[in-house]
C-alpha cells in the first residue's frame, strides 16, 4: 500500500505565530494550521507579538493589517528592522484590496497577502510554498516495480508486452533475463504480472481518494467547529443583552412643591445676565472673525503671489535639453532651481490636491517632448506660528497676535506624517500609472527635504506679529518639482 498523503497523527515540528485582535479569526486560522501538524501561538496585538519574538523564533508569522495601537505595517517594519527576526517569513492578511496595498506590503518585507476570509486551500498553498510542509509528490510510491515485472515475465515466458529498456534486468543468479521479443519491438509480459499491476494501481487510486476525502473532512469539521463556537458566543451575548434588568422598587413621589415662586426668582436673576453675556460674546466673535479674515487674506495673497511667479516660469521651449540637469536628489537638494513650485497650506498633505495637478501638467508636457528621466518631487516644511494645544489640536494664529504669544512655532501636522501619509492615494496611483504608461521612460521620485534651504524668518521682536511670521512660513511650506534627464 502506498504511503498516505494526509497528516493525521503527524507533527511537522514547525511553529506559527498568529497576530490578530479578533478572537474568532485567531481560532479559525489556528485550526487550519493545526490540521497540518503545526504548533500555533497567538498574540492579540502587535506589541504583544514583538515581546513574544524576544523569546521565541516561529517558522512563519501571520499578521493582520488593522489592529488597535500599532498596525500591521508598523509591526512588519519593526520585525524586518531587527536582524534577529528579519529572516522569518511573514504573511499579511486583510479585508482591503488593490494592487497599491499589496505593493506596500511586499515593499515592507511581507512575502504575500491573504484575504481576511482565508480558506484552507490558501493556507495549504502558503505552507507548501514556504517549504514548511513536505512535498506530497515525494511520498508517492511506484504503482509497480518494473524490475519485478521483468523478472516475472522472464519466469512465465509469455503474456502481455512491455517496452524494452536499454538492457534486460538481471535474474537472481546475476545473468540477464532473456525475454521473448515480439515482432513489434516489445517484450512479452505474463498475464499474472499484468493483473498484479492493475491491482496495485486500483489499490493506490482508492487509497488516494480515501486520503483526500479524509483531509477535506478534517478541514470542514475544523471550520464548522469554529463557526459554531462563534455563533454560540454571539447568541449568549445577545441573550445577555436582551435580558431586562430587574425592576427597581417604586418609591412614591414626594408631595409637590409650588414651583412658580422659584421660576420667577430665577428668571429675574438670569435674564439680564444672559442678555449682557450674549452681547459681550457677539462682540468678541465679531472681532475674532475680522482678525481671522485679515490673516486669511494675507496668507492667500502671499500664496497667490508665489503661485503667479511659479506660473510665469514655464518649461524651456527647447525640450528636455533645456531642463535642469540635476544630481542625485537623495544626496541632498538638487544643484539647479526647480521647474515649478507649489505652496502647501498648513494641515494639508504635501503630495495631493494642487501639487497633484501640477505633476499631471508637468508629466503631460514631458511626454509630448518625449522626455526620458525622472521627475523629482521635493517637499519642504515651514514652521508656523500656531495657537492651541496638543490635546485639542493647533491652528494658524491670528494675524494680529504678537509672535511672543504663539503657543507653538513649528509644524506638528507634517512632523507626524509617515512617508505613506505624505501622499494621497491619487498621487501614488498617478505616479505608478505614469511609469507604466511610458514603459519606465518617465518616473516620479519623492524626496522629503525637511527644513533645508528655508526663506529667512522675521526676527521675533516687539511689534512683530503672527501674520508677518506665517507669510514667510507659507513660502517655506512648499513642494518643488525638478526634472532629471536620464544618463
Amino acid at each position: 500500500m502506498p504511503p498516505s498523503w494526509g497528516l493525521r497523527g503527524m507533527t511537522t515540528g514547525k511553529r506559527a505565530l498568529i497576530v490578530d485582535d479578533s478572537r474568532s479569526a485567531r481560532v479559525i486560522l489556528s485550526r487550519m494550521l493545526e490540521q497540518h501538524g503545526m504548533a500555533v501561538d497567538t498574540a492579540e496585538s502587535a506589541e504583544q507579538a514583538l515581546e513574544y519574538l524576544h523569546q521565541q523564533r516561529p517558522d512563519v508569522i501571520f499578521m493582520d493589517h488593522l489592529m488597535p495601537g500599532m498596525d500591521g505595517f508598523q509591526a512588519v517594519q519593526a520585525i524586518k528592522a531587527d536582524p534577529q527576526t528579519a529572516t522569518i517569513p511573514l504573511m499579511m492578511y486583510t479585508s482591503q484590496e488593490g494592487e497599491l496595498y499589496v505593493s506596500q506590503a511586499r515593499a515592507l518585507g511581507a512575502v504575500g497577502v491573504l484575504p481576511k476570509t482565508v480558506r484552507p486551500v490558501d493556507v495549504s498553498r502558503v505552507l507548501y510554498q514556504l517549504r514548511l510542509l513536505p512535498d506530497r509528490r515525494h511520498d508517492r510510491s511506484a504503482l509497480f516495480d518494473e524490475r519485478a515485472a521483468r523478472a516475472a515475465a522472464a519466469a512465465a515466458g509469455g503474456g502481455a508486452s512491455i517496452a524494452p529498456a536499454e538492457s534486460s534486468p538481471p535474474a537472481e543468479g546475476g545473468e540477464p533475463v532473456d525475454l521473448t521479443a515480439t515482432g513489434t519491438g516489445t517484450w512479452a509480459v505474463p498475464t499474472a504480472a499484468l493483473s498484479e499491476m492493475q491491482g496495485r494501481m486500483q489499490q493506490s487510486v482508492n487509497q488516494l481518494v480515501r486520503d483526500q476525502l479524509a483531509e477535506q473532512r478534517r478541514f470542514m469539521l475544523a471550520t464548522f467547529e469554529a463557526f459554531a463556537r462563534r455563533m454560540s458566543s454571539e447568541i449568549k451575548d445577545g441573550i445577555a443583552k436582551a435580558t431586562p434588568p430587574p425592576a427597581e422598587p417604586v418609591v412614591p413621589p414626594p408631595p409637590p412643591t409650588p414651583w412658580w415662586p422659584i421660576v420667577l426668582t430665577g428668571l429675574l436673576a438670569v435674564v439680564p445676565a444672559a442678555i449682557l453675556g450674549f452681547l459681550y460674546w457677539q462682540s468678541q466673535q465679531a472681532q475674532a472673525g475680522l482678525a481671522r479674515d485679515l490673516a486669511d487674506a494675507q496668507a492667500q495673497a502671499a500664496s497667490a503671489e508665489a503661485r503667479a511667479q511659479a506660473a510665469l516660469a514655464p518649461l524651456p521651449a527647447d525640450g528636455p535639453a533645456g531642463l535642469n540637469s540635476l544630481g542625485d536628489p537623495r544626496s541632498g537638494p538638487p544643484g539647479g532651481g526647480p521647474v515649478a513650485v507649489e505652496y502647501v497650506p498648513y494641515a494639508e498633505a504635501p503630495l495631493a490636491n494642487a501639487r497633484l495637478e501640477r505633476l499631471r501638467t508637468l508629466a503631460a508636457t514631458l511626454e509630448e517632448q518625449q522626455f526620458r528621466g525622472r521627475i523629482v518631487v521635493e517637499s519642504f516644511i515651514g514652521d508656523f506660528c500656531l495657537s492651541g494645544n496638543a490635546a485639542d489640536g493647533f491652528t494658524v494664529a491670528e494675524a494680529t497676535l504678537p509672535t511672543q504669544k504663539c503657543d507653538l512655532v513649528g509644524n506638528p501636522y507634517e512632523d507626524a506624517l509617515s512617508p505613506a501619509q505624505r501622499q494621497s492615494v491619487a498621487f501614488a496611483n498617478f505616479a505608478l500609472l505614469l511609469a507604466q504608461r511610458t514603459a519606465g521612460a518617465v518616473t516620479v521620485e519623492t524626496v522629503t527635504a525637511g527644513r533645508r534651504n528655508p526663506i529667512e524668518y522675521p526676527e521675533q521682536r516687539e511689534g512683530s506679529t503672527a501674520g508677518d511670521w506665517n507669510a514667510v512660513a507659507a513660502q517655506n511650506n512648499r513642494v518643488e518639482f525638478h526634472v532629471v534627464p536620464s544618463g
